[in-house]
């Protein structure tokens, strides 16, 4: 099969495309903004009349949570537009379509853990546009495809968030980090290894399979105080966190306080244990080959 992969210089594209260098079971291309820009719906007409493809992995997203709260248009024709678009074309053309989108569907306010059929309601301008991601795709493709919502992304590629506290922490002697926003943190390389497993899976294989909505993250859960203190302590980084509010650390976008993913799903379809963020954390950190 020749499988498609959209975003191929962000932290999710370049798991992938690690975790497939070890397979040769399906033929993948990357490609990024410079091979197809997705803020031109004339471009990906092209490219998709020029190109056959079997599966397309979408990884690309405009994720400035903060900066989105400005560039509503742009946010809007990636996270939204785009989406559409392809997914339509993959109706038309029989193509099945694996979209990432995000947490931030949801406002925040639930006590427990968010499961695929609870009520969306974004909070800023980045959930929103994802949310209507998420909607145009169904729409378009009721049929073959697949939405995975995850969380709190982190690799040993890009900027994130893992990477950002690492350097805030060898640069400062205190930082002082939130305590009431609180998810789970997940390792683009396991991601990667469970959009493969989809892949391969047989079920899979199959055609006009309903499209179904599907929550990824590591197992447990953390602040981001509590995050960014495991992160220390992997990388033995001296500096002293203390505890705050959101409301004491203000941003340009709301940002939702509990965003915990119910993953029964995922793991009742296709059978599989997910690794606990702390663990993972361990292996990414490695990976960094941190001095």
């Amino acid at each position: 099969m020749k499988i498609l992969v959209l975003g191929k210089n962000g932290q999710l594209g370049q798991s992938i495309k690690n975790v497939v260098s070890k397979t040769t079971l399906n033929e993948y291309s990357f490609i990024g903004k410079n091979d197809l820009d997705l803020a031109q719906n004339g471009d990906i007409s092209d490219y998709f009349n020029n190109n056959n493809v079997d599966i397309i992995i979408n990884c690309s997203a405009y994720t400035n949570v903060d900066k989105a709260e400005k560039d509503k248009l742009i946010a809007n024709q990636i996270n939204h537009l785009a989406v559409k678009h392809i997914a339509t074309i993959a109706n038309k053309k029989n193509i099945k379509f694996i979209h990432i989108s995000t947490d931030q569907v949801f406002d925040g306010r639930k006590k427990k853990l968010y499961s695929e059929d609870d009520e969306t309601n974004p909070v800023n301008i980045y959930g929103k546009t994802k949310l209507a991601g998420e909607k145009a795709f169904l729409s378009a493709l009721p049929f073959n495809g697949i939405i995975i919502r995850t969380s709190w992304l982190y690799s040993e590629y890009r900027k994130n968030y893992v990477k950002n506290m690492i350097a805030l922490g060898k640069e400062k002697n205190e930082l002082s980090i939130v305590t009431d926003q609180i998810s789970s943190p997940t390792f683009c390389n396991d991601l990667a290894k469970l959009i493969v497993s989809i892949i391969d899976n047989d079920s899979f294989q199959k055609y006009n399979n309903k499209t179904q909505i599907y929550h990824f993250a590591n197992e447990g859960f953390c602040s981001r105080y509590d995050f960014s203190k495991k992160i220390f302590e992997l990388t033995n980084i001296s500096c002293n966190l203390s505890r705050i509010h959101s409301s004491e650390y203000p941003r340009l976008a709301e940002i939702p306080k509990n965003t915990l993913l119910n993953k029964d799903k995922i793991k009742e379809a296709l059978n599989i244990k997910i690794p606990n963020w702390e663990d993972s954390l361990s292996k990414c950190i490695k990976l960094m080959n941190i001095n």
